[in-house]
């Protein structure tokens, strides 16, 4: 399905009706015509026992306000039943009841009997049908829910070979995204790095702001992130190559998870970075950005394996080269041992890997959110895609960052 059951209209009151909580309870075996106030405590009751898991009942109480007088309120009803109908397993009844509120006057309910309808026949097989029916959901939905919808769309005019309809869905669904976080860090870190090349005293930049280690033990924590705004100031081509990856790597990210959580994977894959250095480097004082870049790159190929986002074209075009960009850094990194902090890459790579598995995507569908019902994006099955996986891949980051910690204190305290 594709609302979440809990998410639907049939949860809620008519706008002229009260709230349960502040009236006595209808009992639905009563028979007789039912009034406005009646017919809205049977909804909010139905629905509290839907939350209760009490679906046979929420059945029986949607059942008996199916069939007011107002168009809004029987669809209301029926999305509730649905929702029932669905959780005891019956699918085929579900969806029977969605088509029944297609058939009322147009009502609010409309829009997600539409996008239930989509999910269900994407998973009957019928990927035509479902493109009728997520268009039907477009002319109703909300301005929030377009893009999903759009990503949506994208998927299944490529399912069906529609290769044009696909690309326009997908920058529908795109919108006017402007990746923030990526290029405020581009930003600084010229800005820093720049400074640093141009002033008469820029080494003093460079060596406040370096990855000393023995300076790290001394209590001067901050090098640990500070050693990404920091290049080699003889060589501006280092800073060129770092920034254009960060160029490319960080609006997927971006897309992703979004501007803050960006932001604060970068920070998270500095550290790994950088105590990947400081537990295994060599004592010469490391510069870049580098180990946060290829944090990002552990994230983008780990997640978009793992989570299965909808991506754009630009996105997967570079997914693809992923695999190959790394190779070429790993051999590039070997051959150029003693200018490359190669503990670093490792570090951030690894650090990346670890949050991409951990952490669902959620501004983009995924292939399990689109067509299972209240899904967050995880896999369907196995330890990997499992909460209990996700946990257990954060426990084992913390893990590791508190052993290179106490390599690297060991190694230069």
């Amino acid at each position: 399905m594709d609302q979440p059951p809990d998410s639907t209209p049939a949860n809620s009151t008519p706008a002229d009706s009260t709230p349960a909580e502040s009236t006595p309870a209808v009992d639905r075996h009563v028979s007789g015509p039912l009034d406005r106030q009646a017919a809205g405590r049977l909804l909010d009751q139905a629905a509290a026992l839907i939350e209760n898991g009490e679906y046979p009942e929420a059945l029986a109480t949607y059942q008996r306000v199916v069939g007011f007088d107002d168009p809004e309120v029987t669809a209301a009803a029926l999305l509730g039943m649905a929702q029932a109908r669905y959780r005891m397993d019956d699918e085929d009844a579900a969806v029977r009841t969605w088509e029944a509120i297609l058939e009322l006057p147009e009502t609010s309910s409309a829009y997600h009997a539409w996008r239930n309808v989509a999910a269900a026949r994407v998973r009957e097989g019928d990927l035509n049908g479902a493109i009728g029916a997520y268009r039907e959901a477009d002319r109703r939905a909300p301005a929030e829910d377009k893009p999903e919808i759009a990503n949506r769309l994208g998927w299944l005019a490529k399912e069906t070979g529609n290769v044009r309809a696909s690309r326009r869905y997908f920058a529908r669904g795109r919108g006017s995204f402007l990746p923030y976080a990526t290029y405020a860090i581009i930003g600084i870190t010229v800005a820093v790095s720049l400074a640093a090349m141009a002033a008469t005293d820029g080494d003093k930049i460079t060596t406040a702001l370096e990855l000393d280690k023995r300076a790290v033990v001394a209590g001067e924590i901050w090098r640990l992130w500070t050693v990404t705004l920091v290049h080699d100031p003889t060589n501006l081509l280092h800073l060129l190559f770092n920034m254009y990856a960060l160029y490319l790597a960080g609006p997927i990210v971006e897309r992703l998870y979004g501007s803050t959580l960006t932001a604060i994977f970068y920070l998270v894959c500095a550290l790994g970075g950088s105590l990947g250095s400081f537990a295994f480097g060599s004592d010469v004082p490391s510069v870049g950005a580098s180990g946060a870049i290829f944090g990002l790159f552990g994230i983008i190929l780990i997640a978009t394996r793992t989570h299965h986002p909808a991506l754009d074209r630009t996105s997967r075009n570079f997914v693809a080269q992923l695999g190959s960009i790394l190779m070429i850094n790993i051999v590039f990194g070997i051959v150029a041992s003693g200018y490359i902090d190669n503990f670093a890459h490792a570090g951030g790579f690894v650090t990346g890997a670890l949050l991409g598995l951990a952490f669902v995507p959620g501004r983009v569908a995924t292939i399990r959110s689109m067509w299972q019902p209240g899904a967050s994006g995880e896999l369907a099955s196995g330890f990997i895609g499992s909460a209990f996986g996700r946990t257990a891949a954060i426990i084992t980051l913390v893990g590791l960052m508190a052993i290179a910690t106490a390599i690297g204190v060991g190694r230069w305290g």
